[in-house]
């Protein structure tokens, strides 16, 4: 037994001792390292795995669509809501959670780091609470708020109410995601993210159509495939954090406020800035309500490509996030500011390319979802419109998770908040009050993307976010 014992702590001081090489490797790359390959690097894998979980997600809204058109709505109506925790988890709480962690690993404060972990996963627990209870209490009011009606009412709420029970693993999931990737460690949370997927691509029709023994549980079996799918990966991660593996550790401890308030000076913000968008896109969707379940159905099938594309942005820009926050931690504040850069203009490229495409054929990505001429035509026209300014979401996108880098997020803030005002305040004010038609409310989305990329890029050029001094 003792010499069981002794090779069982030999085996675990040498993965430790990995563990920590392999994070100083990191941690070189990202203070050293040429930007661009680096930034690559740290994107690409969770790109590869944010964009595989939107194709899931496009493949479930696939397999709903043969539930009928109530179905293909009532998704359209919950979906703007997932995606407003998705992203309070992933770019609001979670920025917050991977700012810490980078700064920490910046500055060599390696204990701070590993007990950041630990906070993440109590946030995630209550944050997770929250929003199951207020899915359940609220949603039905909500969906109904936005248009929904009948049988597309009764989807949504079915829908919703088996997607948000798995809400706790999900945010334990996120958090943990961020944690990693602010040490620069991408590839874990990208293995377990891909793995899941590809099972839920399979578990998702067998649950929604039946199979075998298995009863067909219609727009119910997507959403608790969902869950399924989050509490595996949230219990696979919690173990490996735990076993000492990783750059990172698990080990519960008691909750200190200073780290709470390192996680939540960025990660308030940037969850209110989180909530502009999906906020401005739910009250858009109740304003394009109003012309009909078709025209909702086909703003919902058009719009899905904007949430598409967060995946893009949001690997980069938490790349740009890593690598900000680790040279503001070392007080590299050039480099930072570069980084910033070469990560905006890269996220302008891409994004203005997908948005052309689409602009010019629509008909690529709405034919995936419908060929009902009244559902394809208010798609077409939104992707028409609203498309071409695809680029300045990516800009001013990348460069708000640099600011959140560096704990300066006032200005991004300010943007999305114009963004915000311009799309939802002045889009539902046009159509309700005024009687303008779905031309003039896309083209308020359009002017708000504007908007928000002109109030971000300013504040970056005059140097109110990349500046040496308190943060």
């Amino acid at each position: 037994m003792q010499v069981k014992s002794a090779l069982s702590s030999e085996a675990e001081a040498s993965g430790e001792q990995k563990a920590g090489a392999a994070g100083a490797d990191i941690r070189e790359a990202l203070l050293r390292g040429p930007i661009l390959s680096t930034l690559l690097k740290l994107a690409v894998p969770t790109t590869v795995v944010l964009v595989a979980q939107s194709f899931v997600g496009v493949a479930e809204t696939w397999y709903v669509s043969f539930l009928g058109t109530d179905a293909l709505a009532g998704v359209s109506l919950v979906f703007p809501i997932f995606m407003l925790m998705t992203m309070m988890s992933n770019g609001g709480i979670g920025s917050g959670v991977a700012s810490a962690v980078a700064r920490a690993v910046g500055a060599h404060r390696s204990q701070d780091a590993d007990a950041l972990v630990w906070h993440a996963v109590v946030m995630g627990v209550g944050l997770g609470l929250a929003s199951t209870l207020l899915a359940w209490l609220g949603g039905p009011a909500l969906y109904r708020a936005l248009g929904g009606e009948a049988g597309a009412l009764a989807a949504a709420v079915e829908y919703s109410n088996y997607l948000f029970l798995g809400a706790i693993p999900f945010w334990v999931v996120n958090l943990l995601a961020a944690a990693l990737r602010g040490a620069g460690n991408v590839k874990l949370p990208a293995k377990v993210t891909l793995a899941g997927a590809a099972v839920l691509v399979v578990i998702s029709p067998a649950l929604i159509f039946g199979v075998g023994p298995l009863p067909a549980l219609g727009i119910a079996g997507a959403g608790l495939a969902m869950d399924l799918f989050y509490l595996g990966a949230a219990l696979w991660l919690l173990k490996h954090l735990a076993s000492g593996r990783t750059s990172l550790r698990l080990a519960p401890g008691r909750l200190e406020g200073r780290l709470i308030r390192d996680i939540l000076r960025v990660g308030l913000p940037t969850a209110f800035s989180a909530v502009q968008p999906n906020l401005t896109v739910i009250v858009v969707t109740g304003a394009v309500g109003l012309f009909g379940v078709e025209a909702l159905a086909g703003y919902g099938i058009a719009s899905r490509l904007d949430y598409l594309l967060v995946p893009l942005l949001f690997g980069l820009g938490t790349a740009v996030l890593t690598m900000v926050g680790t040279n503001a931690g070392a007080g590299q504040w050039e480099r930072a500011r570069r980084t910033a850069w070469v990560g905006a203009w890269l996220g302008f490229g891409v994004t203005s390319a997908i948005g052309l495409v689409v602009a010019v054929v629509p008909g690529l990505w709405l034919h995936l979802f419908s060929q009902d001429p009244a559902v394809l035509a208010p798609g077409a026209l939104y992707l028409r419109i609203v498309a071409p300014f695809y680029g300045l979401l990516g800009l001013g996108f990348v460069l708000g998770f640099a600011s959140q880098g560096v704990a300066r997020v006032f200005w991004p803030v300010i943007g999305g908040t114009a963004r915000m005002l311009i799309a939802a305040g002045l889009g539902w004010l046009a159509v309700s009050h005024f009687g303008a038609g779905l031309p003039t409310l896309f083209a308020l989305v359009s002017a708000a993307l504007v908007a928000f990329a002109a109030v971000t890029s300013v504040a970056t050029l005059a140097g109110a976010i990349f500046r040496e001094g308190p943060r």
